[in-house]
């Protein structure tokens, strides 16, 4: 699997135990983990742990999980990645987040362009999906700009802090991008 990506502004590299830090910044803003289905991180050593199970799904060909780095800084900005791969049915899901300091600046699009490209021309995947809240807005603005379909609403799909919520399932097809 391809562990470093580059785009104009950005390097999406696999992500990496020394990220713990920097992620951990990231994944205790509540704003930031709102639509995240975890509770925001308290402890740094639960960025870790979170690091070591995305890594042990890269080890068994189910996911790969990206650390954005702005490339001016070399700062940390976020992550993204395929939260599941499905070798077998030539299809994967994404998922995405940005520290709050980077939203609005055209970074997700970026990342998640270069991940649709990947995706569709490295991985040989057909199908590319994201599940996402009907009340994160700005993540079903991004899908719709890259010219994901939104498929229908998946009711009561997850249980999430003791409350069911629904999510939109969108997706997009190798075929959509010719």
């Amino acid at each position: 699997m391809i562990t470093n990506l580059i785009t104009d502004r950005l390097c999406l590299r696999k992500m990496e135990t020394n990220d713990a830090a920097s992620l951990f910044n990231i994944w205790s803003d509540p704003e930031v983990t709102k639509f995240m289905n975890i509770t925001s991180f308290t402890d740094e050593s639960q960025a870790q742990d979170m690091i070591h199970f995305l890594n042990k799904l890269y080890e068994d060909n189910k996911a790969i999980r990206y650390t954005i780095i702005e490339l001016a800084t070399n700062q940390i900005i976020g992550s993204c990645g395929f939260n599941s791969l499905d070798q077998e049915n030539e299809k994967a899901e994404i998922g995405y987040e940005l520290a709050k300091e980077s939203w609005g600046k055209g970074y997700a699009t970026e990342a998640i362009s270069k991940l649709l490209t990947v995706g569709f021309d490295s991985f040989n995947l057909n199908r590319i999906e994201a599940k996402i809240e009907p009340d994160n807005h700005n993540s079903i603005k991004l899908v719709e700009k890259l010219r994901f379909t939104l498929e229908g609403t998946l009711r009561q799909y997850e249980k999430y802090d003791e409350r069911y919520i629904d999510l939109h399932l969108y997706s997009k097809l190798k075929s959509d991008s010719m």
